[in-house]
């Protein structure tokens, strides 16, 4: 099956058909909305030739979409009503979806979901302690993100140690620009770091992760700062570009070495972050296998690797420094023999979308 993967992010749109599992053609455009952008759209799906189905990544599936689903008028709808739960995210998938189906309106198209994967965590795990009658009225629950990265990372690991999937307790790392660990006990997610919104866990490019409640609550009383003053300034200008002044990790490792205090800092917050995350991930399965990086900073920042692995010795984690410094996505890094094996692993939700498209259509 010839397949069109449509992958809407906040600044881009990433366009790839896929057959047999094989990447035939890709491109990056700039966000939907824009003219050259929706002309840019359209020279790929020409130049793309013929295609059976198309599959889009859609950020939010709240409580109705727990699984891939094939798209009609009324999933096109409900979609748009989850919104609210995304409202940087859902809008450009639609975007996205819209301008593709005007495209190829006879093809079959999939909506496959980064909540998705999470549905399988426990009550325990997804519950926020609140009031009962604000949980009967609202879905406020952790519903988790980065689903189609870590279902993908969970099969390949599996493949990578030769084990089956349904065997391993795998904790996954997923961090880019937004970043969370999972905790994937054979085979399902049993507890993620992101909860009702992308916003919380670990720290990231420009997004804080976890801040007390009542931080926000002082801010909004005290500091007379408006709600969507405080949604922006935790989405845009904190994580890394709020400690350091710059959102890549790589000019942050540069500064650090320079010996920049903020810099320092910024990195000493995100491996303490970091590395806490993986050990709840791990208590969450009694125990830990294989533990997965992937993302552009899992994938390519070494001494992330290497300083996040080294306090985490007392759950098996042992990484080999040479093997580490010479990883090249999909390899091994774990010293020879250790009880954990840790791996780095390219991010292919590409991949992840277009098998959840055969099995919808199959």
């Amino acid at each position: 099956m010839r397949i069109l993967v449509v992958n809407a992010g906040s600044s881009s749109l990433k366009l790839s058909v896929l057959e047999g599992g094989r990447s035939v053609a890709a491109t990056v455009l700039a966000a939907t909305g824009r003219q050259d952008a929706a002309a840019d759209l359209a020279a790929f799906v020409v130049s793309a030739g013929a295609f059976d189905a198309v599959g889009h990544r859609i950020v939010h599936g709240g409580v109705d979409f727990t699984g891939p689903v094939g798209i009609d008028r009324h999933v096109r709808q409900r979609l748009e009503e989850l919104s609210d739960l995304a409202p940087l995210h859902q809008p450009r998938s639609l975007a996205a979806l819209d301008a593709v189906s005007a495209l190829v309106p006879e093809l079959p198209a999939v909506a496959c979901f980064d909540t998705a994967f999470h549905a399988t965590v426990p009550p325990a795990a997804s519950t926020y302690a609140l009031p009962s009658e604000w949980r009967r009225r609202w879905p406020l629950r952790r519903f988790g993100f980065h689903g189609l990265s870590h279902a993908y990372i969970a099969r390949r690991a599996a493949e990578l140690v030769g084990r089956p999937a349904h065997g391993l307790r795998t904790v996954s790392c997923h961090l880019g620009a937004g970043a969370s660990v999972t905790a994937i006990h054979a085979g399902s997610s049993v507890d993620t770091t992101m909860g009702f919104t992308p916003l919380e866990g670990l720290v990231m490019a420009t997004r804080s992760g976890s801040v007390d409640p009542g931080l926000v609550l002082w801010l909004e009383e005290h500091a007379g700062m408006p709600p969507e003053d405080l949604g922006a300034a935790l989405e845009e200008r904190s994580g890394l570009l709020g400690l350091a002044g710059d959102a890549r990790i790589e000019v942050v490792l540069k500064g650090e070495r320079a010996g920049d205090p903020d810099a320092g800092l910024a990195i000493a917050v995100y491996l303490h972050r970091l590395r806490a995350a993986i050990a709840a991930m791990a208590a969450a399965m009694d125990g830990l296998d294989v533990l997965a990086f992937a993302g552009g900073v899992g994938e390519h920042a070494a001494p992330i690797r290497l300083r996040a692995a080294a306090g985490l010795g007392f759950l098996g984690v042992e990484v080999d420094p040479g093997l580490n410094d010479g990883a090249a996505p999909d390899c091994e890094i774990s010293r020879p023999g250790g009880p954990v094996r840790t791996l780095v692993i390219r991010a292919r939700e590409d991949l992840q979308i277009a098998s959840e498209v055969e099995l919808v259509l199959s």
